[in-house]
């Protein structure tokens, strides 16, 4: 029986995903319960991304997905109504309606949006050592390596700051030099061995895994300005949510970078967001295609840490949906937490295909209607099983749609496109530009050229306009100020209030569009309670 088109358009409630002989809708309110949308290649799960995340936008949620292969960026651009289209909408009971949506491209490496840049500071030493693949002991030592930054006010931004720490935390082989000859590193290599044997061969091999990143393009990733997350929650000025889309083709050359990126993302979004506790819609949700890269050969505390924070993160309003080819790709207790399910269909041509369509099967509720596993291996493209959460929270039966046809454009946009649309972009020029502020690899540059002391002396000479800023700054932190032993809690606060004045002075020198307070912040903040996962961590 046909339906009304009103029946079945969007509400303030609920997202229309697709029709079978019961229609599908999905409830915002449940809708950061996560879930997972699961299929083999060419069995339409990028169709299916894009319809819930028009929802999303519709609705007024801020959605960020990741674009393995471009075709989602046609959420930007109308629909066309082409004849497979309309005949779906048609035997849906729908009248097709084509639609854009506001769309910001993202890109690690700048090419086709803007920059996505963190420090090496926010990533900290344990996604920063899953994305140089360490093993526990170069994981030590590069834990060694910040904590003796944090005591040191060496602020870590982008790889040449970590490469001159590792260079000055390794032992100097030399023989020890005369008297009146002083290693002017030698406090921070004291430092260094006080937390335990840093040998020069593990930071050697340290030194070595980031020339690898910095060939895969990982470089660019690292310095500033650093990424404000609150740029991903936005809504358009007719109130719709801005879907924030990630160019992730060339990212993808190098899964580990992508896969520890967007684990870091999540991260911060837990430590950024307050607690929200059960709202009518989210206030974000997260797309991460291509998901079991996340977990593949994923040390257990970190597989431990990533459930923690799928499983927490619901409290702050965030939606994670995980896309990927069959449901054994995601450990057993990151899929019980993905309580909205799509599964597109499976290919069986193994037994190991055939044990994965069975588990696939066994994670949705029965229809006592349908052979769940049989029906697995026959949906035609654009078909899917779907079990959504509903009332208190429960899932529904399984049932077999027919996923509803998009809005916007199905396929990618012309580089033409894309420019005017980032032309027109409301982050247009916060990002686009580095800026190289002082931090680690400067500070240690002065001190092994002996130049170290002079700001602290010189108080009025030179530096001009900013030089006085500099040198008034300094006297009310009380960074100039000479000293003797100070207390634990004094060398802290003295740290971090220098890299306050560091931070502050070097925004001063290079603000044009730079978003000061919020990276000084986060470095701040990440400064004190170390690690891109570091509300988690210290649970």
């Amino acid at each position: 029986m046909a339906t009304s088109d009103n029946k079945l358009a969007d509400t303030d409630e609920k997202i229309f995903i697709g029709k079978g002989e019961e229609t599908a809708w999905l409830t915002l309110a449940l809708a950061n319960r996560h879930g997972l949308v699961t299929g083999a290649t060419g069995t339409g799960k990028t169709v299916s991304l894009q319809v819930m995340a028009e929802g999303f936008a519709r609705a007024g949620v801020p959605v960020f997905a990741a674009d393995i292969k471009g075709d989602l960026s046609g959420i930007s651009e109308a629909g066309e109504a082409k004849d497979f289209i309309v005949k779906r909408a048609k035997d849906m009971g729908l009248t097709f309606q084509p639609d854009q949506f506001s769309t910001v491209f993202w890109d690690v490496f700048g090419e086709q949006g803007h920059p996505v840049r963190a420090t090496v500071t926010e990533m900290g030493p344990l996604l920063l050592s899953r994305m140089l693949d360490l093993n526990d002991v170069q994981e030590g030592v590069l834990n060694v390596a910040f904590r003796v930054a944090d005591e040191n006010g060496l602020t870590l931004i982008d790889m040449k700051d970590l490469r001159a720490l590792l260079d000055a935390i390794a032992p100097n082989g030399s023989k020890k030099a005369a008297d009146d000859e002083e290693d002017p590193l030698a406090p921070i290599r004291k430092a260094a061995q006080g937390y335990g044997n840093v040998s020069k061969a593990t930071v050697g091999t340290i030194q070595r895994q980031l020339l690898v990143l910095e060939n895969q393009g990982g470089a660019k990733f690292f310095g500033e300005p650093a990424l404000t997350l609150k740029d991903f929650m936005r809504t358009d000025r007719d109130g719709r949510g801005m879907v924030n889309i990630l160019v992730a083709d060339k990212l993808m050359q190098s899964p580990r970078l992508y896969a520890t990126f967007l684990l870091w993302m999540l991260s911060e979004l837990f430590e950024e967001l307050p607690e929200a506790g059960d709202l009518p819609k989210p206030k974000l949700v997260f797309f991460f295609d291509e998901a079991h890269l996340l977990f593949t050969d994923a040390p257990k505390a970190l597989m431990d840490k990533i459930e923690q924070v799928v499983r927490l993160i619901r409290s702050k309003g965030v939606g994670v949906y995980f896309v990927t080819q069959n449901p054994i790709d995601v450990p057993d207790k990151v899929l019980a937490q993905l309580g909205n399910r799509v599964q597109h269909a499976l290919r069986a041509f193994t037994p190991r295909d055939q044990k994965a369509v069975a588990a696939a099967a066994q994670t949705f509720r029965p229809n006592p209607k349908l052979d769940t596993a049989r029906v697995i291996m026959e949906l035609a493209k654009g078909e899917a099983l779907v079990s959504f959460l509903e009332g208190g929270g429960t899932p529904s039966m399984v049932e077999r749609i027919m996923v509803r046809p998009p809005s916007a454009r199905i396929g990618p946009i012309t580089p033409e496109e894309r420019k005017a649309i980032m032309d027109a972009s409301p982050v247009k020029g916060k990002y686009d530009t580095a800026v190289d502020a002082e931090s680690a690899y400067e500070i240690i540059q002065k001190r092994l050229s002996g130049a170290a002391a002079a700001p602290a002396d010189g108080g009025g000479e030179g530096g001009g306009i900013l030089g006085q800023i500099g040198s008034i700054a300094a006297t009310i932190f009380g960074t100039n100020v000479k000293r003797g032993r100070l207390s634990t809690g004094q060398v802290i606060a003295r740290n971090v209030t220098r890299s306050v004045t560091d931070k502050v002075i070097g925004g001063v020198v290079a603000d044009l569009g730079k978003s000061v307070g919020g990276s000084v912040g986060g470095s701040i903040g990440r400064a004190l309670v170390r690690g891109a996962l570091g509300g988690i961590l210290r649970r």
